[in-house]
This record gives C-alpha cells, structure tokens and sequence, in this order.
C-alpha cells in the first residue's frame, strides 16, 4: 500500500499539434439495476466500489480499473495503434506528443449523457480506439481520453498514471526534461511527471490547467496488468491518496463523489 503525492512546480509553456489515433467495440454489456455492467463485472455506469470502473473508494484510494481491460492478456486494438506510433518514431518525446495528438484530433468531447443517456458511462481503451479505426473518429468525456492515453503510453514503455481532481480526470506521463510543459508535476518523490489532457484542441502534451497548479492531487500509476471476467482485485488499492473521507452512494455520478473526496476535509495546497 503506497501513497502517492502530486505537486505542480512552474514551468515553460509552449503550443504543440499533430495528428491521429484508435479502437475496439465491447461486448456483453448487460443492466443490472440502475446500472450498465460489461463482461469483466465492471460497472460503466459508477466509478465507486468494488465494480465501479474507477473503484473509488469512500475513504479516498481509487484504482482505474477498466485500464486493466485492455492491458496484460488483455492487450488489443489500442495497444496496436499505439505501438504502431512507436514503429514510426524513434524519439521518446516526439512518439509521447503523437499518442497525445492522436487522441487530440480524432476524438470529439463529448459528455456521457449526451452520447448516452447516462451521467457517466466508462469506455475501456480498446472500444474507443475500436470506433477509430472503424470510423476514424470517437466520442468520449475526459476520463475516456485519461484511460485510452494512459493505456497507449504503457504500451509503448512510458510510465502512465490516471490523475484525478474535483470535477475531472487526465492522464499523466513520465518524461523528465520535457521542457514544452508549463507544469513539472513529482510524482512519488520523482520529477519529470506531465499532464496529457486532449479533451480541448488547444491543448498540448505538458499543458496542466492553472487551477491545478500547485494542488495535491490524488493519482494511480498504470500498470501492466490483466483484469480476468468475474474475477476483479478486492477494493480500490489506497495507491494515490491525498484526501480522506467523504461518503457516498452507488448513485451519485462520480464526479460528485470526486468533489466530495476533495471538500471532505478539504485538500491542502501544495507549498
């Protein structure tokens, strides 16, 4: 059980661009309640609990994962699309900033309940690279872009985490001396660590939001690992922990219960 810290420290800001990316169709999605569950037992519809796709839990660890959908044993369609970017580029920096334009370029943000109906609902990283490479463009909200970035960065040998904060999800990517970013987070005690959100167009790989800058937030590194149909890990792991408390229920949409984890003590400020 490790916790994990992420502060934001200033740096260089720069405008980046570039070009295209990919994914896999689900099956078995099936009602259980007031809820969607997939073939793993992962619920798509809540990101808290044992089945929630972020297992979030009420005393504040999380663990995302619907990463593990398409990671491990698992590997499918977005891994491909991302080691397919690594054939084509040598450079670690210039192969991080395509993974991040790709994702970019060929997904529309677009929130859950507009695309489904339902206030949230998770793609795992193979659906949404899936309806791109079928269609060459995807919808999807900030958590969709936080699991297929993260997913095609561990891919392709980059240390990846999920970042959340209140009202929100990104990625983070490892790559010290990436001086494009304005942000430098650290990242269990090491530097180096960058935000990858491609939920906007003018966003660029190092780009963190300025009412991140200088927070402590709440982070699970990615890991190479299989999640088996009906057999999901135990609890949310307390990887990433920064908050504490705050309880809430199986129905309340899990950006809710983001903000609440962070008001309930409220977050420190980094110095």
């Amino acid at each position: 059980m490790r916790y994990l810290k992420i502060v934001g420290i200033s740096f260089f800001l720069v405008l980046i661009f570039a070009g295209v990316c990919a994914a896999k169709p689900s099956e078995n999605i099936y009602r259980k309640g007031d809820h969607l569950y997939d073939e793993w037992g992962v619920c798509r519809t809540n990101a808290v609990g044992e089945n929630g796709f972020f297992q979030v839990r009420e005393e504040g660890g999380f663990r995302p994962i619907i990463a593990f959908e398409s990671l491990g044993k698992n590997k499918d369609i977005a891994c491909s699309l991302a080691e397919n970017l690594a054939s084509k580029y040598q450079d670690r920096q210039t192969l991080a900033e395509q993974i991040f334009d790709k994702a970019k370029t060929l997904i529309d943000y677009t929130s859950d309940k507009n695309q489904y109906g339902y206030n949230e609902y998770a793609q795992n990283a193979d659906e949404l690279a899936g309806k791109l490479v079928e269609k060459g463009q995807a919808l999807g909200d900030c958590e969709d872009y936080a699991i297929l970035l993260s997913v095609m960065y561990e891919a392709t040998g980059f240390r990846s985490a999920i970042v959340l904060a209140p009202g929100h999800a990104a990625c983070l990517v490892y790559l010290p001396g990436y001086e494009k970013a304005n942000v430098s987070w650290t990242f269990e005690n090491e530097k180096g660590w960058v935000w990858a959100e491609a939920t906007g167009q003018n966003n660029y790989l190092g780009w963190t939001p300025e009412k991140y800058i200088g927070e402590q937030l709440m982070a699970y590194e990615m890991q190479d690992r299989s999640l088996q149909p009906g057999n999901l890990p135990e609890g949310g792991e307390r990887e990433a922990v920064e908050s504490k408390g705050g309880g809430t229920s199986g129905g309340i949409p899990f950006f809710n219960v983001i903000f609440i984890l962070w008001i309930i003590p409220i977050i420190a400020r980094a110095l």
